[in-house]
C-alpha cells in the first residue's frame, strides 16, 4: 500500500447541559416517552416566536473560553432552511455567518507528542428531532427537537486516526469538566462527522469524504483507520476517490456508503427575522470566564504537585472527574496520596467494574476508604485483612466497625507479643539452630508460628523484629 498525506477534519455537535431547549420553554430530557418534552413552538405552530435561552449562551461562552477561542460579544442567529421530517419547521436555527467562537485550539497528545488542533469556529443551533426506521414505516420523536446544541468545528489539522481518537477525547474531556455538557456519546449528547481525504500530492488536498454519527471514541479512530485504508486501496488501484457520505458499520469495521454529493446543497442561508442581534454584557461574558471550572490539564499538575502522583495516575484519575472527584475527597482524611490513588484505581475501579457501577454512584462516603487507608498505615490491621475489610465495607459498612466486630486489630503491644514469641521459640529449638546456622529462612517459619499463635492478630513487621532480637539473645 503506497503512503498517501491523510488530512483529516472533524465536525462535533454537542447537545448543552440547560433544563429546557434552546428557543422553547420545553424540558431537555432523555429517555423519556416519546412527544412528552415538547411544545408548540418546538413543533414549528403558526404564530409562535422564538426566545433564546440565557444558560445555553453561558455555555457556549465556556466552551469557546475552555478552547482558547475569540468570542463574538454580538449573538446572531441564521436560518439555515431545508425540508426533512425531522425538521418541523423546515428550517433550523443556527449561526452561519457570526459563529459565537472561532479561532480558537485544543492540544492533544499523541504517542508521547505534543500537538496544536485548530478550531475554525463554535457556534450555537438547536437539534431536529429523532427518526426511527422500522418495517411498519418511519417513526418521529420531538423530544429532541430544539434541544442546545454548539457544533465544534476543527480545522484540518490531524492526520492519523490516533490523533482523531485523541483530539476527540480531549474536547470530550474539556467540555465535561466545564459542565458544558454530558457528553455521553451512546446517549447521541456528543456526535462526531469526521471529514478524510488522502493526496499523494502534499500541495492539494484530496477528495473528501464524511463519515457520519460516529457513536465513541473508539469507533471514531476505527472508521477513519478503516477509511484510510479504503481510500488508499482505491487509489493504488489507480481509481478515483468520490465524495461521498458514510457510516461506519462495527460488525465489518469498514465505512459503508449512505450517499454520493454531486456538490453543495443550497441552504438559501438568511438572517433569523424573529430574533434581533443580542449585544452581551462583557462584564456578564467576564464573570463566567472568571468562574469556568478548573480543566483537565490543570488539574493532573495539581494532582502531581499536591499529592506526590505521577503523571500516569493522575492522568487516569482525572479521565474520570467522578472518580477524580471521589479521589480528592479520600484526600481531605488521608495523607498518602499514592496509597490513595493505589486503592481508588485498584481495588475500588475493579470492584465498580464488578458490579456495573459508575463513581458518580459511589455506594460508600470517600470517608470510609480513608479510614481503611489509615489503619493499613498505621499496623492495626494487616494489607491482607485490609481486603477483607473492603469488600464488606463496599456492602454499606464502616471499615472501623468491621474491625472491631471481627476483632481483627493486630497486637502492637510489645510485652504481650513478646510472649508468645518466646513460647514459640521455646518450641521450636530447630529453628534457633537453622538460624544460627545462617538458614534465614528459619524467620519465615517462626513469623508463621506467632501468626498462627495469635490467630492472626500480630503485627507481622513487629513480630520479625522481636523475633530477630531474641534470637541475637538465645
Amino acid at each position: 500500500m503506497s503512503q498517501y498525506d491523510v488530512t483529516i477534519g472533524i465536525e462535533i455537535h454537542c447537545e448543552l447541559k440547560t433544563k429546557t431547549k434552546m428557543f422553547s420553554s420545553a424540558p431537555v430530557s432523555f429517555g423519556e416517552v416519546a412527544n412528552t418534552s415538547v411544545n408548540e413552538i418546538d413543533l414549528g405552530h403558526p404564530g409562535t416566536l422564538p426566545c433564546v435561552n440565557k444558560e445555553a449562551v453561558a455555555l457556549a461562552i465556556k466552551a469557546c473560553t475552555g478552547t482558547h477561542c475569540t468570542i463574538d460579544p454580538l449573538v446572531r442567529f441564521d436560518r439555515k432552511n431545508y425540508y426533512y421530517s425531522d425538521l418541523p419547521k423546515g428550517f433550523q436555527i443556527t449561526q452561519q455567518f457570526y459563529p459565537i467562537g472561532k479561532d480558537g485550539y485544543v492540544e492533544i497528545e499523541v504517542d508521547g507528542e505534543t500537538k496544536k488542533v485548530g478550531l475554525e469556529r463554535i457556534h450555537m443551533e438547536e437539534d431536529t428531532a429523532k427518526q426511527f426506521h422500522k418495517e411498519t414505516g418511519t417513526y418521529i420523536d420531538f423530544n429532541r427537537a430544539g434541544v442546545p446544541l454548539i457544533e465544534i468545528v476543527s480545522k484540518p489539522d490531524m492526520h492519523s486516526a490516533k490523533e482523531a481518537a485523541a483530539y476527540v477525547e480531549t474536547l470530550r474531556k474539556i467540555l465535561f469538566y466545564l459542565n458544558v455538557s454530558d457528553v455521553k456519546m451512546e446517549e447521541g449528547s456528543m456526535r462526531c462527522d469526521v471529514n478524510i481525504s488522502l493526496s499523494d500530492d502534499p500541495e492539494k488536498l484530496g477528495t473528501k469524504v464524511e463519515v457520519k454519527n460516529l457513536n465513541s471514541i473508539s469507533n471514531v479512530q476505527k472508521a477513519v483507520q478503516a477509511e484510510i485504508e479504503r481510500q488508499s486501496a482505491l487509489l493504488d488501484a489507480g481509481e478515483k476517490v468520490e465524495q461521498a457520505t458514510r457510516r461506519f458499520d462495527e460488525a465489518s469495521k469498514t465505512t459503508v456508503l449512505m450517499r454520493k454529493k454531486e456538490g453543495t446543497v443550497d441552504y438559501k442561508y438568511f438572517p433569523e427575522p424573529n430574533i434581533f442581534p443580542i449585544q452581551l454584557d462583557s462584564a456578564w461574558i467576564e464573570s463566567i470566564q472568571n468562574s469556568l471550572e478548573e480543566l483537565p490539564d490543570a488539574r493532573i499538575e495539581r494532582f502531581m504537585d499536591s499529592f506526590g502522583l505521577n503523571e500516569y495516575d493522575a492522568s487516569t484519575l482525572v479521565a474520570d472527574r467522578d472518580m477524580a472527584d471521589f479521589y480528592e475527597e479520600v484526600m481531605k482524611t488521608t495523607k498518602d496520596g499514592k496509597k490513595a490513588a493505589n486503592w481508588v484505581l485498584g481495588d475500588l475501579s475493579a470492584w465498580m467494574n464488578k458490579h456495573n457501577r459508575k463513581f458518580d454512584a459511589m455506594p460508600v462516603p470517600a470517608s470510609y476508604l480513608s479510614s481503611l487507608i489509615e489503619v493499613i498505615q498505621s499496623g492495626k490491621i494487616s494489607g491482607k485483612q485490609g481486603k477483607s475489610v473492603f469488600e464488606k465495607m463496599m456492602e454499606g459498612k464502616d471499615p472501623l466497625q468491621v474491625i472491631q466486630e471481627e476483632g481483627m486489630e493486630q497486637m502492637s503491644d510489645d510485652s504481650a507479643l513478646l510472649a508468645i514469641v518466646d513460647s514459640v521459640l521455646d518450641a521450636n529449638p530447630q529453628s534457633i539452630a537453622d538460624y544460627k546456622n545462617g538458614k534465614d529462612r528459619a524467620i519465615g517459619f517462626l513469623v508463621g508460628q506467632v501468626m498462627k499463635a495469635s490467630k492472626g492478630k500480630a503485627n507481622p513487621k513487629k513480630t520479625n523484629e522481636l523475633i530477630r532480637e531474641q534470637l541475637q539473645k538465645r
